[in-house]
């Protein structure tokens, strides 16, 4: 979970997940759709299934117990370079060489390596390595993250306060702020697509799940069109759906923002009949009061408080209401 994203954020669903599945047996055993339910709101949502996926592994090909080495850890799912040497340094005390950005931060630091990120990623690893102590490696490990996090921060630096600042480089030099270097970044791409809001007679919206590969895999969320890089007209978004209805293009756009590119959203709604909602095809259907307590992603919750504020309360007519990120 504390992969690319807070403590802050982390701390109450890590509870609540350990709460509800407190042994590696109990998470294997658990419903997918009940651990993806479980991760909404977190964000990178392969995190969720490979978790999921790995703890199967681990209950039945390893009697419940995980392997102790980086070697046997790097064969489960989801578990790579970072993670293999994070468990094998701080859950079984044996030496390995965790690095992850704050670390690399720290190391570049310390050694005032002007050379810019990604390409300096090798060299960073074996500055990590020269420091690795072969005792209580999962101490040295959280340590170093842990001063990169609240120390040796991306921006203004607390180097006053840090262990190493005699021995730092970068401080020395007075460039400990610049450090390290990236490579300048290609610009983030936009893509654009539709999604829709389907209101069966009973007065409930459709949810699908989305298929288990890919992004926002395996989570609730409505039926829409591709992501693509350009916008969709209303007539050749329509086609993407195999029901009938008259489709009412809501104003404004759904704003979000992945790690590799901008989403923009237009939301169309549209009433179908008992029949055609018989024929949805892995329909979920939610009364709206309760669609943002569906365990949906936070993409999918900005479509849900954008039809409800623009639709839901005059569902015959059209707001006209400012656009909304």
């Amino acid at each position: 979970m504390l992969q690319q994203t807070t403590v802050v954020a982390v701390k109450p669903y890590f509870e609540k997940f350990l709460a509800r599945w407190p042994t590696v047996h109990d998470l294997a055993a658990a419903k997918s759709e009940d651990v993806m339910a479980a991760w909404a709101g977190l964000g990178y949502y392969a995190r969720a299934r490979n978790l999921h996926r790995c703890a199967q592994v681990v209950a039945s090909a390893h009697a419940g117990r995980f392997p102790e080495t980086e070697a046997a850890l790097l064969t489960l799912p989801g578990i790579g370079p970072y993670t293999a040497a994070a468990i094998t340094a701080i859950a079984f005390d044996t030496r390995a060489v965790v690095v992850d950005g704050n670390v690399e931060r720290v190391m570049a630091r310390l050694h005032a390596l002007v050379e810019p990120l990604p390409r300096a990623k090798p060299k960073l690893r074996e500055l990590a390595n020269a420091l690795t102590p072969e005792t209580r490696p999962g101490d040295y490990a959280q340590a170093v993250m842990d001063l990169g996090a609240t120390v040796c921060t991306p921006k203004s630096p607390a180097c006053v306060l840090c262990p190493w600042s005699e021995e730092c480089q970068a401080r020395a030099l007075g460039i400990a702020a610049d450090l390290p270097r990236k490579l300048a970044k290609k610009a983030t791409p936009t893509r654009f697509g539709v999604a829709f809001w389907i209101i069966a007679p009973n007065g409930r919206i459709l949810l699908q799940r989305r298929p288990p590969k890919g992004l926002l895999g395996g989570m609730l969320g409505f039926p829409g069109t591709d992501w693509q890089p350009t916008p969709w007209t209303q007539s050749r978004a329509v086609k993407v759906i195999p029901l009938k209805a008259k489709w009412v293009a809501l104003e404004g756009v759904v704003e979000h923002t992945f790690t590799h590119f901008h989403l923009k959203l237009s939301v169309s709604v549209g009433r179908i009949t008992k029949a055609q909602a018989a024929k949805c095809v892995d329909a979920v259907w939610v009364p709206p009061g309760k669609i943002q307590a569906s365990g949906l992603p936070n993409v999918m919750q900005k479509v849900a408080r954008h039809a409800l504020e623009l639709f839901a309360q005059t569902p015959n007519r059209r707001r006209k209401k400012p656009q909304r990120a």
